[in-house]
């Protein structure tokens, strides 16, 4: 990363924080939009990232999930394509280009572009692509070019490949989830794509985390950037109540049941590991008389696009999903949020229960935890900065009891203690007698 990087932290004093979008520099016509998609005052994010992208500066933000990332690159961009000029066939030569790692993201994103667009006074063609579906469709809609294009890398492609999109043109490189880009693997295509790129451009990058791999992508795309870190503070921590259930693997079901039953619950969102999981629980909880469905990355897209749709207009009363759901999806007033089965890490868990408590609701986010992962939530818990208590529901008190380390981690005499709490190969082997 640049030196000169310039740095602001979300308890900055540089912006009154009842600052309000015209006070951003954005027109009269974006903050009326604004408003009208319930964007009504500006979050910390969108606070110090509008002003940034309007005066042409790169961007790298850090904020947490359901903080407000699209809305602080999607206004400006619109506002900067609506002042560039037209060539002599009425064409915008410049165009904004925006990689998400998921079609659900994708198909958001691009909704949120359009929705805000509408009330503009040029029209701004926004153009969402991605695989799973037919090509023939999307190649017909880029006919004529596009002002804004949302991609995901392996689709986006696929156009250059069939002539159907030109990325010469890129003014504007908006990298969403960066870290869930290089999670999925697109690292490869993602250095494909950028290699089409025109070498100056302004580079926005929005993650909700920076390991390493994304802050070295940051520092080889960005130019004098502007750092942006918005910390978990109460003014920016979504308004989410954990808690975490003692259960026994085997009555998850019956105590997921009962727990949508006594607590009136309408829409409940569940993770669960595999597909088969999620198909399994569905249908129990189906034949039991609750409307619920499985959502996975073996169903079509026209699949998971109708089940997000019919959920969020309240006609299923529960989608029990892999980590398919975790990112970008945006359910709004969605009032709770279960892990069925723990996330695989810690920055999982956050991804997961950030799909409650958005937009400045309250949500509710529940942990079954069992004997043989009571050790995998402690250390969720750990890195999260979490202390929850093993609350018990009458009736599925658990009766296994938590599965103890295979190797004891007592400081073993004569070697002056452990370095750490992960023993290593030789107390592993000290341990087992085999040395």
């Amino acid at each position: 990363m640049s030196g000169d990087a310039n740095h602001m932290s979300g308890d900055a004093n540089h912006m009154s924080s009842d600052a309000s979008f015209a006070q951003l520099g954005l027109s009269e016509v974006l903050v009326s939009a604004a408003l009208t998609q319930g964007f009504s005052t500006p979050t910390p994010v969108q606070q110090q990232a509008i002003a940034a992208v309007l005066q042409g500066h790169d961007v790298q933000a850090c904020a947490q999930t359901g903080s407000g990332k699209t809305a602080a690159f999607a206004l400006p961009l619109l506002q900067k394509l609506q002042l560039l000029e037209q060539d002599s066939l009425g064409r915008q030569p410049d165009m904004a280009l925006i990689l998400v790692p998921t079609r659900e993201l994708a198909a958001q994103v691009g909704q949120v572009l359009r929705d805000l667009a509408q009330a503009l006074p040029r029209r701004c063609k926004v153009a969402i692509v991605f695989g799973g579906v037919s090509i023939n469709p999307q190649m017909m809609r880029l006919r004529g070019g596009a002002d804004v294009v949302v991609a995901t890398p392996g689709r986006l492609l696929d156009l250059v490949t069939h002539n159907a999109l030109s990325l010469s043109d890129v003014q504007t490189l908006v990298l969403d989830e960066a870290d869930r880009l290089l999670d999925l693997g697109f690292a490869d295509e993602l250095n494909r794509v950028l290699a089409l790129l025109p070498p100056k451009r302004q580079t926005l990058l929005f993650s909700a985390t920076f390991p390493p791999a994304v802050q070295a992508l940051a520092a080889s795309l960005l130019h004098q950037p502007l750092l942006i870190e918005i910390a978990n503070t109460p003014q920016t921590q979504p308004a989410i109540t954990q808690r975490a259930i003692a259960v026994d693997a085997a009555q998850r079901t019956q105590l997921l049941r009962h727990l949508f039953k006594t607590n009136g619950w309408q829409r409940v969102l569940v993770f669960v590991a595999t597909r088969y999981t999620a198909e399994t629980v569905a249908e129990k909880l189906y034949k039991n008389g609750i409307f619920a469905t499985p959502f996975h990355g073996e169903l079509s897209q026209g699949a998971r696009t109708q089940v997000l749709d019919e959920f969020k207009a309240e006609r299923w009363e529960v989608v029990v999903t892999t980590d398919l759901a975790s990112r970008g999806i945006d359910i709004a007033q969605l009032p709770v949020v279960i892990n069925y089965d723990l996330p695989r890490s810690p920055t999982d868990y956050t991804h997961r229960i950030g799909r409650t408590g958005r937009a400045g609701e309250t949500g509710l986010a529940i942990s079954f935890v069992t004997a043989d992962s009571e050790a995998h939530f402690a250390l969720i818990e750990k890195r999260n900065g979490l202390a929850l208590v093993r609350e018990q529901v009458e009736g599925f008190e658990p009766k296994e009891l938590p599965v103890k380390p295979a190797v004891d981690l007592a400081p073993v005499p004569g070697t002056g203690g452990i370095k750490g709490k992960r023993p290593s190969k030789k107390d592993k082997l000290r341990a087992a007698g085999l040395r």
